[in-house]
């Protein structure tokens, strides 16, 4: 089974704006801010755990998510990063320093979540709008959102090597390399999902492209290495696949991933 990559419309404000999407996993709920998602894993009285931390002008979406999910910013217990590219890490220094939440990343990442703008890639940037047009707009919500004032975090926890995390919603890492060196996805058996970062997302924000795929070699460090990473994504076997960016899908992984090969490197 393959999935076709196809153009996204022509991007809009309203498209945009911070969304709050409840239950799109069990207990998950989705906030897109700029055409990038962040999680929130709602496991009752343990708390919450954030997962990725867009831009720095989602601080007062995130407040007002947990806010309408019936949470207060004192019932968040961690933020985990799938990455540490810019646009996954801009409000994580302001959650550590205000509401003194710990920040989890994998050991690959570290040094790029102290410094979110040094990070590999295999082609120019700058070709891109020019090839892609229907990205310009996706990129120009992303700057107006904060993405080109992301300050890093210097020190932070480190993912295991094995095992669930240690924080609400008990999510086990899936080491997944190629888009970053310390990329994860973060599986939740019992929620049947799996948040899969940018190791494949169903929007790509330099092509504009929708559709299970991975990230475009203007932000991904080795295509190659991300397309074999697929394969660790498919064997959890999860039913709803929740992506760094796009819609998220109840095709499977399995199906996903079988699409992403197929849609190949950029």
């Amino acid at each position: 089974m393959t999935v076709p990559v196809h153009p996204l419309p022509t991007p809009s404000r309203r498209r945009s704006r911070p969304r709050l999407t409840r239950n799109v996993a069990p207990g998950v709920h989705r906030l897109e801010h700029a055409y990038v998602n962040l999680y929130l894993i709602d496991d009752g009285a343990a708390g919450v755990t954030v997962v990725d931390a867009a831009f720095p002008d989602t601080w007062m979406p995130l407040r007002l998510a947990l806010e309408a999910i019936g949470r207060h910013p004192r019932d968040v217990r961690a933020l985990v990063l799938t990455h540490a590219h810019f646009d996954h890490v801009g409000v994580a220094a302001r959650l550590r320093a205000e509401w003194g939440v710990p920040v989890w990343v994998h050991p690959g990442d570290r040094r790029l979540a102290a410094h979110p703008y040094r990070y590999r890639h295999e082609r120019s940037r700058l070709l891109y709008p020019i090839v892609y047009p229907r990205a310009i707009g996706v990129l120009g919500a992303m700057t107006r959102a904060g993405a080109l004032r992301v300050k890093g975090v210097p020190f932070a926890n480190t993912v295991p090597e094995s095992g669930p995390l240690d924080v609400p919603g008990r999510p086990q890492p899936v080491f997944s390399p190629g888009h970053t060196d310390g990329h994860i996805g973060l599986h939740l058996p019992e929620r049947d999902a799996l948040l899969t970062g940018d190791a494949l997302v169903t929007l790509d924000p330099y092509t504009g492209l929708v559709g299970p795929q991975i990230v475009a070699g203007a932000a991904t460090a080795d295509s190659a290495t991300a397309l074999r990473s697929l394969d660790a994504l498919a064997a959890t076997g999860a039913r709803i696949v929740l992506p760094g960016h796009g819609e998220p899908t109840r095709m499977g992984i399995r199906a996903a991933a079988e699409a992403a090969r197929a849609a190949g490197a950029r």
